[in-house]
């Protein structure tokens, strides 16, 4: 009841307060997420195999749970087509649509552009179950029979005096 008569207080320990005060702070603090950006840097004229490259880096970092910066950079005439860069911003979105989404659509900033790519939620939970099946379906190779392998010496060994 808000409004009771006479009111109702409570006297407490203003050191325990402080002190509780604080644990709920400290808890608050470590079921914080630490966002991690990364940055991949590209130039607009890339050749296919360095696009590959770039992009296996990308989902890496995706992978991880990391968010992605993705900067291309613009030389000389490169700046009056920034079109190519969109273009293969874009491209770079959708071949990683599948473990990242584009948070920052790319945008023109002097020389520079510049694109955000956040992996999916449970991106990190999803990776290590694939590890973990990965490893239970893993199985150790089968050792060698031992009888086999004494026999082939005495073979060798009669090759030998005959």
């Amino acid at each position: 009841d808000p409004t009771p008569r006479p009111p109702v207080c409570k006297i407490m320990d203003y050191g325990k307060f402080k002190y509780e005060a604080a644990q709920k702070a400290r808890e608050s603090r470590k079921n914080q997420q630490l966002t991690v950006i990364k940055e991949q840097k590209l130039r607009p004229k890339i050749d296919d195999h360095d696009y590959e490259t770039k992009k296996r880096n990308v989902v890496r970092f995706l992978e991880a749970g990391s968010k992605v910066k993705v900067t291309i950079m613009f030389r000389g005439r490169e700046q009056s087509r920034p079109e190519l860069g969109f273009r293969l911003l874009q491209r770079l979105g959708a071949d990683v649509a599948e473990l990242g989404f584009i948070e920052t659509a790319p945008k023109q900033d002097g020389r520079n552009m510049t694109m955000v790519l956040a992996p999916h939620k449970g991106a990190k939970t999803r990776v290590k179950a694939q590890e973990a099946a990965q490893a239970s379906t893993a199985k150790p190779a089968p050792a060698a029979p031992a009888p086999a392998a004494e026999q082939q010496p005495a073979e060798q060994g009669d090759a030998q005096t005959s």
